[in-house]
C-alpha cells in the first residue's frame, strides 16, 4: 500500500453470470462513487428499499456463500469474491447494481473482477483513507474451528488452514500479506466441492447454477475439471479470497493479523461481531501522509484517531 487516499473506479464496468446458488442469470453493473461513500449494493429489480449496504451487521446467511440483507428484508448474496476483489484492488468506493438476488459466479474466483476492474482503471481521489487498527486480540473457538485477529504494525495478515478426509485435499495451509504480497493466486483461486456433496447442496436448495465451469469438484483423489487446478493451495487460497471478502465488511481496509483453522463465512462473521462489540478492541484512524511507513501505526504525526 502506497498511495493513501481514497480510490473508485474510473468508469461503469459491466459483468452477466449465472447466480450459483439461485441457478438465475445477473446483470451486474460496478459506477464510480464518490469519497467517504463507501461500497453500495443497489437491487435495480426492485423499485423501493432497494439499497443494501455491505456491513457484517448486516450478514443474515453465512451458509456457503455471504448473504447482507437491509431492514426491508431485500437481500444480495455471495458478495465475498467481489468484495475481495475490492479489498486487493484498494477500491474503497463503488456502487454496485445487481438486477437479481445474487451476484454472478463467473468462474467461481475473483479473477474476471479484477481483471476487468483492472483494464478499466482505477480513479484515485485527495481524500485520505480510513483505516480499521486492531488493538486487542479477540478469538472463537467452536469445536475443531478455531479464528483470531490480533493487533499488527502496518500489515492485513491472513493464515489459513484447512483439512479435509478428501484423500486429494488433505490439509492445506497458507499465509498472506494483503497489502504487499501477489495476489494472482489467491485471486484466480476457485470455489470447490466434493462430488459427494453435490445431493446435499441441492436437497438445501442451493448450487443450482453450479457447473464445472464455475467451480472445481473433487470427487475421490481426482479433479473432475479437464483444467486441473490454477495453483498448489488452491483449494486454502480460496478460503483465503473468502475471508478477505468477508473481512471488509467492516467498511475499511484491517490492520491486524488473522488466523483461522477449518472456518468460513459463517466464522469470519462471529469474529467481526465479537471485536466490534467493545470500542476497546479496535481503532478507526484516518491517514493524513500520502505512504504507509513501516513505523506508521506507532507515529502520530502520520494517523489522526477518529474513534
Amino acid at each position: 500500500m502506497s498511495i493513501l487516499t481514497q480510490s473508485t473506479i474510473a468508469n461503469k464496468v459491466s459483468f452477466s453470470g449465472i447466480g450459483v446458488h439461485t441457478g438465475q442469470l445477473v446483470n451486474l453493473n460496478i459506477l464510480p462513487s464518490s469519497p467517504n461513500s463507501g461500497i453500495i449494493f443497489k437491487r435495480i429489480d426492485l423499485k423501493r428499499n432497494n439499497i443494501i449496504v455491505p456491513n457484517f451487521e448486516n450478514v443474515s446467511e453465512a451458509t456457503l456463500c455471504t448473504t447482507i440483507s437491509n431492514e426491508y428484508g431485500v437481500k444480495v448474496s455471495t458478495i465475498e469474491h467481489l468484495m475481495a476483489a475490492f479489498l486487493g484492488l484498494g477500491i474503497d468506493n463503488a456502487i454496485v447494481e445487481v438486477d437479481s438476488q445474487e451476484v454472478p459466479i463467473l468462474d467461481g474466483s475473483a479473477k474476471n473482477f479484477v481483471n476487468i476492474l483492472k483494464k478499466n482503471g482505477i480513479k484515485k481521489s485527495d481524500i485520505p483513507i480510513k483505516l480499521i487498527k486492531i488493538n486487542n486480540s479477540v478469538e472463537i473457538e467452536d469445536g475443531n474451528k478455531f479464528i483470531s485477529i490480533e493487533k499488527s504494525n502496518t500489515a492485513l495478515e491472513i493464515e489459513f488452514e484447512i483439512n479435509f478426509k478428501n484423500q486429494l485435499i488433505k490439509n492445506q495451509k497458507n499465509k498472506i500479506n494483503v497489502f504487499e504480497d501477489n495476489l494472482d493466486n489467491i485471486f484466480n483461486s476457485r470455489t470447490f466441492c466434493l462430488y459427494e456433496d453435490i445431493e446435499k447442496l441441492k436437497k438445501l436448495g442451493l448450487g443450482k447454477g453450479g457447473s464445472l465451469e464455475n467451480a472445481i469438484v473433487v470427487k475421490d483423489d481426482k479433479i473432475l475439471n479437464e483444467e486441473g487446478l490454477r495453483n498448489q493451495k488452491e483449494f486454502v487460497n480460496h478460503k483465503i479470497l473468502d475471508c478477505m471478502g468477508d473481512l471488509y465488511l467492516v467498511g475499511y481496509r484491517i490492520i491486524g493479523s488473522l488466523k483461522c483453522r477449518h472456518g468460513g463465512h459463517s466464522l469470519t462473521n462471529k469474529l467481526l461481531r465479537k471485536v466490534f462489540s467493545d470500542k476497546r478492541n479496535y481503532s478507526l484512524i484516518e491517514i493524513k501522509g500520502k505512504n504507509l511507513p513501516h513505523s506508521l501505526i506507532n507515529n502520530r504525526h502520520n494517523l489522526k484517531s477518529i474513534a
